[in-house]
This record gives structure tokens, sequence and C-alpha cells, in this order.
């Protein structure tokens, strides 16, 4: 299938498309005419590297996703390498959890104040 065809079937753009390969992550063929030609296997590639962005990995965090698929694996998560991008991206949220909640309880704590203040001034 054309990069069109590829870009419509995975709903993103040529562009985008374009810029995957640019990355290493998609690898097209090149048609006697020059066009780009792609197969199954990329239509897989890009699904694995949308749904993983979907959940928040970089471009550069699906890498290990894609090079398992391109090793012949079923799924892109069953190789060493991704397993340990899950557990690193899982250690990332964590750390943002942990600010947040520290950030929340910052945020109450000066509500608390205030509502204390107000119900003490009577105007």
């Amino acid at each position: 299938m054309r990069i069109g065809d590829l870009a419509q079937r995975t709903g993103t753009t040529t562009r985008a498309l374009r810029f995957y390969e640019s990355q290493g992550l998609l690898m097209a063929q090149r048609a006697p005419n020059g066009y780009r030609e792609y197969d199954e296997d990329d239509l897989r590639l890009v699904t694995e590297i949308q749904t993983l962005q979907g959940i928040g990995f970089s471009l550069d965090d699906t890498r290990p996703f894609v090079e398992c698929l391109r090793s012949g694996h079923e799924s892109g998560d069953s190789c060493a390498d991704s397993i340990e991008t899950y557990r690193r991206k899982l250690a990332e949220v964590d750390g943002y959890l942990d600010r947040l909640t520290a950030i929340r309880a910052g945020i109450q704590t000066k509500l608390d104040d205030a509502q204390a203040r107000r119900q003490g001034d009577p105007r």
C-alpha cells in the first residue's frame, strides 16, 4: 500500500509517517517509480506506535516495542526491553503522582487556612 493508504488506515498523516521513517521507526520499501510501499507489518508498527503514544509514551519510548515486532514477535511487548520500558514509565508516573500529591496537600493546607481566617473575619 502507498503512504496515503497507510495514513488513511491508521488515522494519521503522511507527514507523521515520513517522520516515523526519518526516526528509523518505519522502513518503507521503494517501488520502481520511487513511491513508498508499505505492508501489513508496517500497519501493525504504526498502530503500536499510536497505541503507546496514546498512553503517554514518547516516540523514542516506542522504539523497543517496534524493534520487538520487527524481530518477529507477535506482540510488541514480548521482549525484555519492552518490559523494562513499561517499568521505567510506571516509575515516572509514580514520581509524577507523588509530586502531585504533595502539591495537592499544600493547596489543601492553604485552603483550610484561608477558610479558617475567613470564618474569623465578619466581613
